[in-house]
């Protein structure tokens, strides 16, 4: 098939060259064909200039129109809204001088298209016109830059109080979340004490990890609440994006990273705007990290802070599950006939 695509386009670049032989030819034998252009062809251009642009504003308005709501979804997080914002104030500015000059380009291109005795204006330097083109974009970059770096310490900053500690554990190709306990604090970890069922690699003679709780799969943030998210991976640099949240770090081995946020909406709430009921929040890897990169996922569920305490109450803690005792070994008694 991609031969066969490959061959009709290169018969159809290949008549239109036979084509404009054709009418190079013609011209030639009516005595039109001239290596300089006429005030016709000037005027021809001018007009297909202001058809192009018109065409071109037209599909840029329709792309807005119809994928503009599909770039990211509804934001479910506190900063997520400061950092639409400036995305937003970004696109705006960078949108008004692009549609100006691109209507003043048409414009000058049909207005003053060429015509016999006219002569274009060697306009060299105007001191005025270079004072406005330097100062007024060096105002809206330290407006822009100010703002931002203001919304980059507002994302930043770390609550004083209240906050919930999440650990996000990443390797070839799964997530494992891990839950601070009733202290409010994760236990230490080595990775040279990875083995067996400890895969993070946790320092079980320490009390506070004793009662921290490990979950796969799904897990569970409370809305209203500050959540901190402390990362860690195995393997290879992964990178943990929450699109719902704007919110995005990389795993490094060897080193912690880390990053938080206030979830807005609970999942109930996002899926009865979307008329969704199967909708998640997800938690995806953003670096390529491997074979099974695409399907590096896990599910991100927002309760109310009622129904996060009443689940988190019934995940086991590290202490009931790496330092249970093993079920005794059953005698085989085996009967002699």
């Amino acid at each position: 098939m991609v031969k066969l695509i490959i061959v009709v386009l290169a018969l159809a670049f290949y008549a239109m060259w036979q084509l404009m032989n054709v009418y190079n030819l013609s011209r030639k034998m009516k005595g039109t064909l001239s290596e300089n252009s006429t005030v016709k062809d000037n005027e021809l251009q001018g007009k297909l200039f202001v058809v192009y642009f018109a065409a071109f504003f037209a599909f840029v308005a329709w792309q807005l129109i119809e994928y503009g709501p599909r770039l990211l979804p509804e934001s479910a997080s506190e900063h997520g809204k400061i950092t639409d914002w400036l995305m937003n104030l970004n696109l705006i500015i960078i949108a008004i001088p692009f549609v100006i000059t691109h209507l003043f380009l048409a414009f000058f291109t049909w207005k003053y298209s060429g015509k016999n005795g006219q002569k274009a204006v060697f306009y060299s330097h105007n001191n005025k016109l270079e004072m406005i083109w330097t100062i007024v974009p060096a105002i809206v970059l330290t407006v822009i830059i100010a703002y931002g770096i203001k919304s980059w310490n507002t994302i930043t900053a770390l609550p004083t109080e209240g906050m919930q500690e999440i650990e996000l554990y990443a390797q070839q190709f799964n997530w494992t979340a891990r839950y601070a306990g009733a202290d409010n604090k994760l236990g230490p970890n080595n990775y040279l004490k990875i083995e067996g069922a400890n895969e993070l690699g946790i320092l079980m003679d320490s009390t506070t990890s004793q009662d921290d709780k490990i979950v796969k799969g799904e897990m569970h943030i409370p809305v209203g609440v500050p959540v901190n998210f402390k990362m860690r991976s195995r393997d290879v640099i992964h990178s943990a994006y929450m699109p719902h949240f704007r919110s995005q770090m990389n795993c490094v081995p060897g080193m912690s990273t880390q990053m938080h946020f206030t979830p807005t909406i609970t999942t109930a709430q996002m899926q009865a705007k979307l008329k969704n009921p199967k909708f998640k929040y997800v938690l995806l890897c953003a670096k390529i990290c491997g074979s099974s990169h695409w399907n590096m996922q896990m599910d991100i569920v927002v309760d109310t802070p009622t129904d996060y305490k009443k689940w988190l109450a019934e995940q086991k803690t590290l202490a009931e599950t790496l330092l249970a005792p093993a079920p005794a070994d059953s005698a085989v008694v085996v009967a002699a006939k």
